[in-house]
């Protein structure tokens, strides 16, 4: 062997560290740049970062007002009181990590060419498992940590879509225009009325085929498709007169009863919703795994959905349906 043969590994093994952590800095601030167009959740929930990175739990306090004023004599004593009831919640801060490798001999290729800088494709990928990751999270949730989504939370009431298509069916496809739009405004009167007009729905989500039957069938007697009417005559619209959010998500395909489509429709409003990211993902330093090589771990915390008004939130089942298509 040769006499400096630990030595040289030394310094080999240094450079190449002292290598990795400076890219590593330039990797992830380039990483944080990178948008993810396909990635559904930061469109649909309002995501809260303000908590304690390290906290443990989020807790919030909900309050409802009870109490009905009555016509009353100077001369009772039963007199009416108003009251508050509060309640409170507390969701668990879970962790989750994805980091990425590298090895001397890939460090020591890349430091041949001087001025040459590591690529970022790993970085990316971790990254980007963990938007796929927080994704899932937002959208379903995960059972083995309790925690359940925008689309499946079982305090929001659930309610078919109405059985007057062909033969009786609630599928959209074996329904004519008007009673599709029924259907959705139905989900928006709903959310009205039962919260005494106080919440209304702004967002409509749909599964990817059912968007694209009303994004193609046409209105009657008119030039607009269903999705088009829709859009300009909708109960949230005629009542305020703001634009009404229609979104094709995945997974809804399935996501109601008896693994039918799931229409979802909720106010999207962090007082209503949103998604818990204490600590986002970031990137911890160079740790040395072995003689050769170099972990880059990734770690994140996240409490997943909080639905904190669920009246504000309903879903309608059975606008895809096999059993009548």
């Amino acid at each position: 062997m040769h006499p400096n043969f630990n030595l040289y590994t030394a310094d080999a093994v240094q450079q190449a560290l002292s290598f990795l952590v400076r890219q590593g800095t330039y990797i992830e601030a380039q990483v944080a740049r990178i948008r993810y167009p396909e990635i559904q959740y930061p469109q649909l929930i309002p995501v809260d970062t303000s908590a304690n990175e390290w906290a443990k739990s989020i807790t919030y306090f909900s309050m409802d007002k009870a109490g009905q004023a009555a016509w009353f004599n100077h001369m009772s004593t039963d007199m009416r009181l108003a009251d508050v009831v509060r309640e409170k919640h507390e969701q668990t801060v879970e962790m989750a990590g994805i980091g990425y490798r590298y090895t001397l001999e890939e460090l020591g290729q890349a430091m041949m060419v001087p001025g040459t800088n590591l690529t970022s494709e790993k970085a990316e990928a971790a990254r980007r498992a963990y938007e796929e990751f927080v994704d899932g999270v937002a959208m379903t949730g995960d059972t083995s940590r309790n925690m359940t989504g925008l689309i499946n939370d079982a305090a929001v009431t659930q309610a078919d879509a109405a059985y007057s298509g062909t033969g009786n069916s609630p599928a959209w496809s074996d329904k004519t225009a008007e009673q599709i739009l029924t259907d959705v405004n139905d989900a928006l009167t709903g959310i009205y009325t039962s919260t005494l007009t106080v919440e209304m729905a702004d967002t409509v989500l749909l599964p990817i085929a059912a968007m694209t039957q009303i994004a193609t069938k046409q209105m009657p007697n008119t030039t607009m498709t269903v999705l088009q009417w829709i859009q300009q005559n909708n109960v949230f619209t005629a009542l305020t007169g703001q634009p009404i959010t229609i979104r094709a998500v995945r997974g809804l395909e399935t996501a109601g009863e008896n693994g039918t489509g799931r229409m979802v429709a909720y106010r999207r409003d962090p007082s209503v919703v949103k998604l818990h990211i204490p600590m986002p993902h970031r990137f911890l330093p160079v740790w040395q795994r072995g003689p050769l090589i170099f972990d880059v771990p990734g770690i994140f915390r996240i409490a997943g959905v909080e639905i904190r008004r669920p009246k504000a939130v309903r879903y309608v089942d059975h606008i895809l349906d096999t059993a009548y298509e």
